[in-house]
């Protein structure tokens, strides 16, 4: 594991959602792929890959190009929607490793976290419910309630606003690189947990850290954090 540089220690923690703290990037990749697929269309995962971590609405144009147009764009998101179906007795988006022993963790040290995701702040709620984590998070901000979207930094400040946290006092978790330039735009320092793909050397040369798991976050959170008093509420 790469050496991490100094800093002092911050006062709270801002998350990803999708691809660090549950295991749904794969799952999408693989929705949206056989989705195209069925209507004849070869949706490379490499340029799927290049909508990961960023909001909706730039998501959805990148996709609409690389599918042809808006008439397909609309019959494969139709499928897609069917195929990410989360009505089962078990979340369709399980948590990742050691992301529920690190948020009762930092709850435990009492420091204060948010979410700051490309996705709908509804989608946020219920996949986090699901999973049994929302209550660890004293703020989340999605995709819908910002003007752009990951990697620009808004999502990050207004997550930040929303604890009352300076950003610089925030450290965040991301799996993409879209994710990591938002944060780091916003004068988050960030930690990169890959997921689907490795960031760009650049990315990860300005990161504080770049990580195997959530699992390796644990050794470093006693000189990651300093005490943060109590919670603010949302």
């Amino acid at each position: 594991m790469p050496q991490l540089p100094r800093r002092p220690g911050f006062t709270a923690a801002i998350f990803d959602m999708d691809g660090l703290l549950v295991d749904s990037e794969r799952v999408t990749l693989r929705a949206w792929i056989g989705a195209a697929r069925a209507r004849g269309i070869a949706l490379a995962e490499a340029d799927y890959l290049q909508v990961v971590g960023r909001a909706s609405t730039d998501s959805d144009a990148m996709l609409t190009a690389l599918l042809g147009g808006p008439h397909v764009f609309e019959q494969v998101l139709a499928d897609v929607t069917a195929r990410l179906s989360d009505g089962g007795p078990e979340p369709l988006f399980p948590l990742k490793p050691g992301a529920a022993s690190l948020l009762q963790a930092l709850r435990h040290a009492g420091v204060p976290c948010a979410v700051a995701s490309s996705s709908r702040r509804d989608e946020i709620e219920h996949r986090l419910g699901r999973v049994g984590v929302l209550h660890h998070f004293q703020a989340w901000a999605g995709g819908n309630e910002v003007p752009r979207g990951k990697p620009d930094p808004a999502l990050y400040r207004l997550a930040a606003g929303r604890l009352g946290v300076d950003p610089a006092q925030c450290l965040a978790f991301e799996d993409s690189e879209n994710g990591a330039r938002a944060a780091q735009a916003a004068g988050v320092a960030v930690v990169i947990v890959p997921d689907l793909k490795q960031p760009a050397a650049d990315v990860a040369g300005r990161s504080h850290g770049v990580l195997e798991s959530l699992v390796s976050a644990h050794d470093h959170l006693p000189r990651w954090f300093v005490a943060a008093g109590t919670p603010k509420n949302r």
